[in-house]
């Protein structure tokens, strides 16, 4: 089989003894296929026939995916190949971040598989109101992709997108659960933090508290873009049992990014049965199997043991086509498997994650006429 056979086949089946050795052959394909990924391991004299454990692999910044194309050489002129785009808001449009995906078909099949276990666990399909565009609008978003994949997999006849990509249409998305109410008929929501704020504002204005079915659920994305104060996920899950009688268990918070092919979602006693969540503020995370993650100490960048606070860092297997190891920068911990996401790093504590940024951009820079390496400064 091909690597990425071997991969699609792994989501399908996944054998936890064979993710190592199946994440080492990602890696060494990636180390001769993706140009941009095989300078950068040279320059650190990284040889991967050297490379024994898969937290040894080097992992790339987030942030690199704005100076280079991170995909395996020639996938950005395959038709095949899906092209998406960071939002851009907080490194600024002028340079936004894109991750080619050279075979879609595992992003969906990683998306799929997770969101069955996460948020449709009890196999039951579901009428969807999405307030955030689909794929046939906004071509170059990870997040409408899913959404879209999502609608035909566990949707209903019953769903609507209630969103542009200018705005989100509250008024259409209140008359569509209206009407879900009244046949007494579930519905699962998916959308940003920012969508779902919107939405409660309109139930809140207009003095509505809806009731919905049994089963009803949700899916909160994240994103703060266009809220003065944005929402924490607690907040989310409250507003929710209030004014949709959505059950706490039953509101699950996704961690994506455009440059990961998987995401995690909250467990809640819905999905991990035995799982208590009187403190909504508390949630843990689960990636899926082919999604590894690791906290590392945010100056040696060497993985931390479990339990303690470092940079969030992931493997990720549907990344094949891509570069599977990639660095965030995002604090948190890592226990048994289980991940908390606690926030962006800031000064200090981002110090190795600027490091790396800075080495990749001088890399690509001088390699790459027309590309200016970014000025990052280690915090004192």
């Amino acid at each position: 089989m091909s690597i990425y056979e071997q991969v699609l086949t792994f989501i399908h089946r996944p054998e936890h003894e064979s993710f190592q050795r199946l994440a080492l052959d990602v890696f060494r394909h990636q180390f001769e296929a993706v140009g941009a990924y095989r300078r950068y391991c040279e320059d650190r004299g990284v040889d991967p026939g050297a490379v024994r454990i898969v937290d040894d692999v080097p992992a790339v910044s987030n942030v690199a995916f704005k100076y280079s194309d991170l995909a395996i050489d020639g996938a950005v002129r395959s038709a095949k190949a899906a092209i998406f785009l960071t939002s851009g808001t907080t490194q600024g449009r002028e340079r936004r971040g894109r991750h080619i995906v050279a075979r879609p078909e595992i992003y969906r099949a990683s998306a799929i598989a997770h969101l069955r276990t996460m948020l449709f666990p009890d196999a039951r399909r579901v009428a969807i109101l999405a307030m955030h565009p689909t794929a046939d609008v906004m071509p170059e978003s990870s997040l409408a992709a899913m959404i879209g994949w999502c609608i035909e997999e566990f949707g209903t006849r019953t769903h609507l997108a209630a969103a542009s990509r200018d705005r989100i249409d509250v008024e259409a998305a209140t008359g569509f659960l209206a009407d879900v109410e009244a046949r007494r008929e579930p519905v699962c929501i998916l959308g940003t933090t920012a969508a779902f704020a919107a939405l409660f504002s309109e139930l809140r204005s207009g003095g509505v508290k809806l009731r919905l079915a049994a089963g009803s659920r949700m899916m909160d994305t994240g994103g703060a873009k266009g809220q003065a104060v944005p929402m924490q996920a607690s907040e989310v899950i409250g507003r929710a049992g209030e004014l949709l009688g959505i059950a706490p268990a039953m509101v699950v918070n996704e961690y994506g990014m455009t440059e990961l092919c998987s995401q995690l979602y909250d467990a809640t006693a819905f999905n991990c049965p035995g799982v208590s969540n009187t403190n909504t503020q508390e949630r843990f995370k689960i990636p899926p199997p082919w999604l590894r993650v690791t906290a590392r100490d945010p100056v040696t960048l060497r993985p931390v043991p479990d339990g303690e606070i470092g940079l969030l860092t992931f493997f990720d297997l549907a990344n094949v086509g891509s570069v599977s190891a990639v660095m965030t920068e995002d604090l948190g911990w890592v226990e048994r498997g289980r991940v908390r996401v606690l926030g962006r790093a800031t000064g200090r504590d981002a110090r190795g994650c600027a490091l790396a940024i800075g080495q990749f951009s001088a890399t690509e820079a001088a390699r790459r006429p027309g590309v200016t390496p970014e000025r990052v400064e280690a915090p004192r």
